[in-house]
C-alpha cells in the first residue's frame, strides 16, 4: 500500500511544473493557479488508480477544467478592476520558488495578449501551441468535438498572432541597453532615458486601487521619461531596494521594503530600445513574489 500511495504522489509531482504553467497561463493569476494545482491534486488523490491509464493526460485535464472554471469566475471581477489590469508577475531564475516548463510560455507578451480572448478561446490555444496537445485530445479535456476545436484554434491563433510581439531570449546587446534604462531612472538622467526609449513606449501600471499607479497606459518616450523620474525621485521608491531579476522571462526587477516585495517590473525591448514598461504595484498580484 505504501509503495502504491509513493508511486500515485510521484506520479503527480512529476507534472507540477507542467499542471501550474497551464493553470497560470490559463488565469493569468499565480494565487489562482496554485489553488488549481491543489484542487487537481485532491482530484488525484481520490482517483481509482485502475482507472487512470494515463496519469499526465488525467492531470491535465482535470487541471484545465478547473482553471476554466475559475477563468469565468475571474472574468467578473475583472471588469470592475481599478485601473489596467496585468497578469500576476513570476521570477523565473533558475532559484525561484514557483517554477514553470519554460520562461517564453509565461512571457508577458503572450499573457496580456491571452486576456483578450475568449475563456475556450484561451484554453484551446494553452493546450494547442504552447503544450502541443492533439485536437482530439483537447476535444476530449473541453467536451466539443475535433473540429470545433480546430476553428477555436485557429482563431486563437490568428487573434495572437496578430497582436503578440516575439519573444526573445536577453542577449548580451539586450542587458546593457535594458541596464542603461534602469540607470537612467535611478540617477533621474531624463535625456539619457528618452534615448533608452522607443518613440511609441507604453508604460502600464497595475496598482487595482490599493497602491499609487497610473489608471491608464502612459505613452510616447517624453511622457514616460518624466513619469519614471518621477517615480524613482518619490520618498517611497528611495526607500525600497532594488534587485534585478527574470520577470516572466523577460529583463526587469523586483523593489522590496523590510524584505517584502512590494513593486516590479517587467522591460520589453524591441531590438533596438526599451519598448514597453509593465509595472506591478497592487500587493495582492504580487504575493507569488514573496512567497518565491
Amino acid at each position: 500500500m505504501t509503495d502504491d500511495v509513493e508511486t500515485h504522489l510521484g506520479a503527480f509531482a512529476a507534472h507540477r511544473r507542467l499542471l501550474f504553467t497551464v493553470a497560470y497561463e490559463m488565469t493569468g493569476s499565480a494565487a489562482d493557479a496554485e489553488d488549481v494545482v491543489q484542487e487537481a491534486w485532491l482530484r488525484w488523490s481520490a482517483a481509482a488508480r485502475d482507472d487512470v491509464l494515463d496519469p499526465r493526460a488525467y492531470l491535465v485535464r482535470v487541471t484545465t477544467r478547473l482553471a476554466l472554471d475559475r477563468l469565468r469566475a475571474l472574468r467578473s471581477r475583472r471588469e470592475t478592476y481599478v485601473g489596467s489590469w496585468l497578469p500576476d508577475p513570476l521570477l523565473t531564475t533558475p532559484d525561484a520558488a514557483l517554477q514553470v516548463e519554460r520562461a517564453e510560455d509565461v512571457s508577458m507578451a503572450l499573457l496580456v495578449v491571452l486576456e483578450t480572448l475568449s475563456p475556450l478561446e484561451r484554453a484551446v490555444f494553452v493546450l494547442r501551441e504552447v503544450f502541443d496537445l492533439p485536437y482530439e485530445e483537447i476535444a476530449a479535456v473541453l467536451d466539443r468535438s475535433a473540429a470545433a476545436v480546430r476553428q477555436t484554434a485557429h482563431r486563437a491563433r490568428e487573434h495572437v498572432r496578430a497582436r503578440r510581439p516575439r519573444f526573445t531570449a536577453p542577449d548580451d546587446a539586450q542587458r546593457a541597453a535594458v541596464e542603461r534604462f534602469m540607470v537612467a531612472c535611478a540617477t533621474g538622467d531624463t535625456q539619457a532615458l528618452v534615448a533608452s526609449l522607443a518613440p511609441d513606449v507604453v508604460v502600464v501600471s497595475d496598482g487595482g486601487g490599493k497602491a499609487r499607479a497610473a489608471l491608464r497606459p502612459v505613452e510616447g518616450a517624453d511622457k514616460v521619461a518624466r513619469m519614471l523620474v518621477g517615480l524613482a525621485a518619490k520618498p517611497e521608491t528611495t526607500a525600497m531596494t532594488f534587485e534585478p531579476a527574470f520577470v516572466n522571462g523577460a529583463l526587469g526587477g523586483v523593489w522590496t521594503l523590510d524584505g517584502a516585495a512590494v513593486m516590479a517590473a517587467c522591460v520589453e525591448y524591441d531590438g533596438e530600445r526599451v519598448a514597453r514598461v509593465l509595472l506591478f504595484r497592487n500587493p495582492e498580484r504580487l504575493a507569488g513574489l514573496r512567497r518565491a
